[in-house]
């Protein structure tokens, strides 16, 4: 007997959600499909700003990979740089510290919604919070788990295409990075009780939820107890897909009861050279009919000095 626990680990390629054949008496018009494209850690400062200034080019770290996420519906990303236009350019400190131009890129890629909920949201404080939120918001680009209050954290962003609406929320399991000694309650925690309530009150306005998880062990290659209980916690709330990030390094993605799971989609643009492993990430494309997953793509990417490329189908 299957349960609707039972997991399915993919491998690259293509998931189908399955269904009954129909007779053509039975079949009614199709609904058009959604592509939502889900990236993984994108950070902006240190040497990928210094390349970008370099080359004077700051939307330079999305050239590779923006005709690809363009053309999606909806394309979600972690922010893990907060913006700031005070003090000095960031060196090569755990601190991070984007400068305001490097926005370029989301915008060149098409990136509608990003999460501001990780352990790097208050890297340049109380202002640089809420000035990456005002940045964010003049691009046209929305915010999930981070607000100008804890209502604003945990309310969510939601976005329509093809007439249903996309509802995005994102949690953080930690905000305080070993530099504040109090959290901030503008930064989404990664809570289950209090996700559960969010989840609730945003499908009074989103036909369709989706949940950011910043969690997990770095480097590891599976998820550890904290991220499988939230996820599914989220998909049995009514989430349909849980987008995760922090590890650095890929984890499993998995189908659970009427949704997907990426546990870590690793890192997309990032600067950390020390590892094979973290310069390769994935791209998670999610094909919704209507209000249901019909179909899960998975792309591989390759990072190169800092620079995101998707990889050819036999890895090249």
């Amino acid at each position: 007997m299957t349960s609707r626990r039972d997991l399915l680990w993919l491998p690259l390629g293509t998931l189908v959600f399955g269904r009954r054949p129909v007779t053509t008496e039975e079949r009614p018009v199709p609904l058009p499909a959604t592509r939502l494209l889900f990236g993984g850690d994108v950070m902006l400062s240190r040497y990928v700003g210094r390349l970008a200034r370099a080359e004077r080019d700051p939307a330079l770290p999305f050239r590779g990979l923006a005709p690809r996420l363009a053309a999606a519906d909806i394309v979600f990303v972690n922010l893990e740089s907060p913006f700031s236009d005070r003090g000095r350019v960031a060196g090569a400190s755990m601190v991070f510290k984007a400068e305001p131009e490097m926005i370029a890129g989301l915008r060149l890629a098409g990136v509608d919604v990003v999460s501001t909920a990780n352990n790097h949201s208050r890297d340049c404080g109380e202002y640089g919070l809420e000035f990456t939120l005002d940045l964010l918001e003049r691009n046209g680009i929305l915010a999930a788990g981070t607000g100008r209050d804890e209502a604003a954290a945990r309310q969510g962003a939601v976005l329509e295409r093809n007439g249903v609406r996309f509802g995005f929320l994102a949690y953080t399991y930690d905000q305080l990075n070993g530099n504040h000694r109090t959290p901030d309650p503008r930064v989404a925690m990664l809570d289950a009780g209090q996700m559960r309530e969010d989840v609730t009150r945003l499908r009074r306005k989103a036909d369709v939820i989706v949940v950011s998880m910043h969690a997990g062990y770095e480097y590891h290659t599976k998820p550890n107890e904290q991220q499988v209980q939230f996820a599914r916690a989220a998909i049995d709330a009514g989430a349909r897909v849980v987008a995760g990030h922090h590890p650095h390094v890929v984890q499993p993605v998995e189908r659970y009861g009427g949704g997907v799971i990426f546990y870590s989609l690793g890192n997309l643009v990032f600067d950390q050279f020390h590892r094979k492993d973290t310069q390769r990430g994935l791209l998670g494309e999610v094909t919704f009919r209507g209000t249901l997953v019909e179909r899960v793509d998975l792309h591989q990417v390759n990072i190169a000095r800092a620079l995101p490329r998707l990889m050819a189908p036999d890895g090249g």
